[in-house]
């Protein structure tokens, strides 16, 4: 359970969302871990914000593997959750992550279509060049968007969301994120977390329809920081 409030670290909010920078050790929804989800932590910190009587109404759109940190949204309404869930089944939900690898890739820029398979017990997933049995298209575009002495920040356009695809392609191609473990890099990082960041989300309300388009900036750590800070000289960014 996070030690400080929670509100620090809401992008977003109104009466139909609540888009949040998720932080590595923070989990979605409950575990085998037995700690406390994310999403009962905001629940608990809208029933004392508003005076809520009763069950807090909170949906789940999307989720970040654990290691994983950047934008989140959930809903406030399940009118919103249904109509998120469809913009989400239909492609409607942009997202922009973050990657930092020790190795450069192939190209500077690359589109990666293949095909991923997931071994539950292994809560791991599968790279192949050829649609092996119970396997499902994965694909991506990515392009180097940041070096430093030793890494390369990739900026990566996930175009479908399949269980550790970002992690699961990037390794297929020899380029594990920094800190992964479980896809091949050398070495963890300390708590345990990933170079891994859900930057940028782009969608229309789904109720007002106004256009949004939420950043989240990394957790505080050397390399994150410094990429940051490139990224800031070069684009203006927030």
């Amino acid at each position: 359970m996070r030690k400080s409030s929670i509100d620090q670290d809401i992008l977003f909010e109104d009466n139909h969302l609540i888009i949040f920078n998720k932080r590595p050790s923070d989990i979605v929804q409950g575990d085998k871990t037995g700690d406390e989800p994310l999403s009962e932590q905001i629940k608990r910190y809208l029933k004392v914000k508003y005076h809520k009587p009763g069950e807090v109404f909170l949906g789940v759109v999307h989720r970040l593997d654990r290691p994983v940190s950047g934008a989140l949204i959930f809903a406030r309404t399940s009118k919103a959750l249904t109509r998120l869930n469809t913009m989400l089944r239909d492609g409607a939900i942009q997202k922009t992550y973050w990657a930092v690898v020790g190795k450069r890739p192939p190209e500077p820029e690359g589109h990666l279509k293949q095909f991923i398979q997931r071994n539950e017990q292994q809560n791991k997933s599968y790279i192949f060049d050829y649609p092996a049995k119970d396997a499902q298209t994965a694909e991506l575009r990515y392009k180097i968007a940041g070096i430093s002495d030793r890494f390369f920040l990739l900026e990566i356009q996930l175009i479908t969301g399949r269980h550790h695809q970002i992690r699961a392609q990037l390794a297929a191609i020899g380029c594990p994120v920094k800190g992964d473990l479980k896809y091949g890099y050398p070495r963890s990082n300390p708590g345990g977390f990933i170079h891994l960041h859900s930057r940028t989300i782009h969608f229309f309300h789904p109720v007002t329809k106004s256009p949004m388009i939420i950043h989240a900036n990394p957790p505080s750590d050397p390399l994150w920081n410094y990429f940051l800070m490139q990224h800031k000289g070069s684009a203006g960014d927030e």
